[in-house]
């Protein structure tokens, strides 16, 4: 049996076959097998060749011996399709036909199976069958479909209107999708151009078609079309398609037609705007940067006529004044495209230098890399800049020499630093300040000259004809101008000394002092002629109005100085005089204090033992009047108490009242005595606050329960409105006591009997503010400023001395508690006083 046949169940007639169809099949291509199937259904492989591992990698006796190997390479998208196909040509014993996909080593092969069924005498059917490798062939298919569907994309992709027509101008064809055509196809096919079109743009078509199939090329036609939407422009494209038969590609040129008409009137404009700007422009190649074209702003900029700058560089015409500039410009134009505003200076053909700012950009022209270049002339504008900063560095030197002037009393130092920075300013070789005295004669005071020349430092003429004559020359004119003294008449001596110091040129003004010629200030040039501007010669005048200034004020300072050593002294001895007055007002204060200690402190003790005496002597009247008795020396009757002296002549009768009137008034000096002494204390050392930390709202019930007997005294109520919920303070709560006393002392004391009083407390701003307000007696304005203030009071006035030193006392105590006080009157009747105290 042969190696490729292994088949147990073949009959011996059909060995022969096999191995003659191994022997043929040796070298063909693909996959050739037999199968067996039985009636039973059962199927063996009898024949498969070599071709099976070439094709899907598995040996023959593989697929033998289990032909699903062979099945499971099957891809698993293709399986379904196999399997109805085998199982349609098994049920009716039909030839086989299947192409699917498998899955090899090698990677996805296309396959195309055929087979032949044979049925045998026994039912038995052999399956006879080819299995070919058609991955090529599927692979160009694929190709080509997707060709073809990219090439119909295109196609669909393309708006213009298509058209098949044939030599006699027949339309055999068209494709209109996408295009704007008011006719459907089955209107133009079959119809004739002179049918459809105007006979002008038919007679225009039929003429192309003939063209383009005699000389088989391209022809391209315009024609237009009256349509709804107006009239349109198209463009017929004609290439030969078959014999006798154009292929027409129509597109909607309407668009493109304004745009050229658009096109052509913006050239239109930029070549007049070209032409007609003011700013000179060129265009020049961006490589070389030979002149293509230029206006005729670019001809007056630059003094060339255009045949001479047309085809030449700006290198060649000389025109760049620093050959870095064109380096830049290109550099900036690679880098960004554009350029604005770059400032160049040009060389006219004169010689003549412009300043310009340079705008560039990059443009085609006919394929050639160009530079659109637009030059606008800022020469005035930069002279005027210029000019206003030649401007400002002299308003800067006059600035600052006036405050020099104003800030410093040293002359000389004023003087040398004005000619420095005039020269410096001016570019002169030699400024100085030549001095006129009636005394000194003329000499220079201060110069600021170039080291090549001459100095005319130390400088002096006595010669009075020749001070005579410059005196004279510089009061005829205000400012001497000298340009060139080889051009100029002057005398012998005014041209020796110009030579003398090499002098060239020369620019004076004079220093006038009340209406006197002082001086000069004078500028030189030594190094050759010099055309004086307008602004220098300006700065010069200015600056010898300063210099006049500073030598005035030097001349004042002269005069202050003697003044003020005078004055000094004068000073001095009123010094003196003053420090003997305070030293005596001291010693005065001194004697005071011990005046007011010792007869204050004798005072209170004589008061407090005439209080002492009277009380007793009232005491003791009331005593025996109660009894009704005497003790020889002192009767008391119904109404009159009778003193019997030892020596006196007569007794004395004193009344009750008038004892008791003595009191008061001896408790009032009390009073007033131990204000001064606390005033004088508090002035002295200041007052003493002995802090507690207190509930406000208890304080003051305390307080007004201690008051309660002299209200009711005094027929008087008080309305407590102050809350309990008021914060802690830390006060001396002694003090205050004492200044709520005087506050009620003061309202009883000057309103009459059944006084209302209110006092009421609330949180502002971390301030207690109490108030206690009453309905008696108001106080004017004035009045209520000065309660609180330490002064004499009139002794018409309600308030007494001594409450006027307790109210400043009461000042003093909520002051030093941090907080404020003061009264108000109101308007209807009766006052307010307040303080605030602030809370812990």
């Amino acid at each position: 049996m042969d190696e490729t046949v292994k088949s147990l169940y073949a009959p011996d007639c059909q060995q022969d076959y096999i191995n003659l169809l191994s022997r043929v099949t040796v070298d063909l291509p693909g996959i050739i097998f037999r199968v067996l199937q039985r009636w039973d259904g059962s199927a063996f492989v009898l024949y498969v060749n070599y071709g099976c591992r070439d094709l899907c990698g598995l040996g023959s006796e593989i697929v033998q011996e289990n032909f699903q190997e062979l099945l499971k390479l099957i891809h698993p998208q293709d399986v379904r399709s196999f399997t109805e196909c085998i199982a349609v040509s098994t049920a009716i014993f039909s030839p086989w036909r299947w192409e699917g996909r498998i899955i090899t080593p090698n990677g996805i092969k296309w396959i195309q199976c055929t087979c032949q069924a044979e049925t045998q005498a026994d039912g038995d059917c052999l399956w006879d069958g080819l299995v070919i490798d058609i991955t090529d062939r599927k692979q160009a298919e694929e190709k080509l479909q997707q060709s073809e569907a990219r090439y119909q994309a295109i196609l669909d992709a393309i708006p213009d209107l298509m058209f098949r027509i044939s030599r006699d101008g027949k339309y055999l064809d068209l494709k209109s999708e996408g295009a704007n055509i008011t006719l459907s196809k089955e209107e133009i096919v079959g119809k004739s151009l002179c049918e459809l079109l105007p006979n002008d743009v038919a007679a225009i078509s039929q003429e192309a078609i003939a063209k383009t199939l005699d000389s088989g090329t391209l022809q391209i036609c315009e024609y237009r079309l009256p349509t709804p939407l107006g009239v349109r422009d198209y463009e017929a494209r004609l290439v030969v398609s078959a014999p006798d038969e154009v292929l027409a590609i129509v597109r909607d040129i309407t668009e493109r037609k304004q745009a050229e008409v658009a096109l052509a009137n913006l050239a239109q404009k930029f070549s007049k705007a070209f032409s007609c700007s003011p700013d000179p422009i060129t265009i020049s190649t961006l490589q070389e940067g030979r002149f293509v074209e230029v206006n005729d702003s670019f001809v007056n900029l630059s003094g060339y006529q255009q045949d001479e700058v047309i085809g030449q560089t700006a290198f060649e015409l000389n025109i760049w004044a620093h050959e870095g500039d064109r380096l830049k410009l290109l550099q900036e134009l690679q880098a960004t495209g554009v350029v604005h505003n770059l400032e160049v200076e040009y060389r006219r053909k004169s010689g003549e230098m412009v300043t310009a700012h340079l705008s560039a950009e990059i443009i085609d022209l006919d394929g050639i890399a160009c530079m659109l270049a637009v030059h606008h002339d800022i020469t005035e504008r930069k002279q005027v800049e210029a000019q206003l900063h030649l401007s400002a560095q002299r308003d800067r030197l006059l600035t600052e020499t006036l405050a020099r002037i104003r800030s410093s009393l040293k002359l000389d130092q004023i003087l040398q630093t004005t000619v420095t920075e005039v020269r410096q300013f001016l570019q002169a070789d030699r400024v100085f300040i030549g001095l006129n005295h009636a005394k000194l004669g003329a000499r220079t005071l201060a110069e600021s000259v170039d080291p090549n020349y001459p100095s005319v430092s130390g400088w002096s003429m006595n010669d009075q004809a020749y001070l005579q004559e410059l005196q004279t020359l510089l009061k005829t004119n205000l400012v001497r101008v000298i340009e060139d003294i080889t051009q100029t008449t002057i005398s012998p001596k005014v041209k020796a000394h110009f030579q003398k110091f090499q002098t060239r040129a020369s620019l004076t003004v004079p220093i006038m002092l009340d209406n006197k010629l002082f001086g000069a200030l004078i500028a030189n040039q030594c190094s050759g002629p010099r055309h004086w501007q307008p602004m220098e010669i300006d700065l010069l005048q200015q600056m010898s109005e300063q210099v006049a200034i500073a030598i005035q004020q030097s001349l004042i300072h002269q005069e202050l100085a003697e003044l003020n050593t005078n004055l000094e002294h004068q000073v001095q001895e009123r010094t003196t005089q003053l420090q003997q007055k305070m030293q005596e007002i001291e010693e005065l204060h001194q004697v005071k204090d011990v005046v007011l200690h010792t007869v204050a402190h004798d005072l209170r003790t004589s008061v407090m033992g005439n209080l002492m005496v009277l009380q007793n002597l009232l005491n003791q009247g009331l005593e025996n009047r109660a009894q009704g008795i005497g003790n020889g020396e002192w009767e008391i009757g119904k109404n009159n108490v009778q003193c019997q002296m030892p020596n006196a002549q007569c007794p004395i009768s004193v009344s009750p009242s008038i004892i008791e009137r003595m009191i008061q008034g001896n408790d009032r000096q009390l009073t007033m005595i131990n204000s001064l002494l606390e005033i004088h204390s508090c002035e002295k050392e200041g007052i003493c606050i002995k802090r507690e930390l207190v509930q406000f709202s208890t304080l003051l019930k305390r307080i007004i329960a201690d008051w309660q007997p002299i209200l009711v005294q005094n027929q008087a109520t008080l309305n407590n409105l102050v809350p309990d919920d008021l914060p802690l303070v830390m006060v001396d709560a002694n003090r205050l006591q004492k200044v709520l006393a005087s506050l009620l002392t003061h309202s009883l004391q000057h309103n009459p009997p059944g006084l209302n009083l209110t006092m009421t407390a609330a949180l502002e701003t971390r301030m207690i503010r109490t108030q206690i307000q009453h309905n008696g007696v108001a106080m004017s304005k004035l009045e209520c400023d000065r309660l609180f203030d330490l002064y004499v009071r009139d002794p018409q006035e309600s308030c007494s001395t001594s409450i006027g030193l307790k109210m400043y006392l009461c000042r003093k105590v909520i002051k030093a508690h941090g907080g404020e006080i003061g009264v108000i009157t109101n308007h209807k009747r009766g006052l307010t006083f307040w303080f605030t105290l602030p809370v812990n």
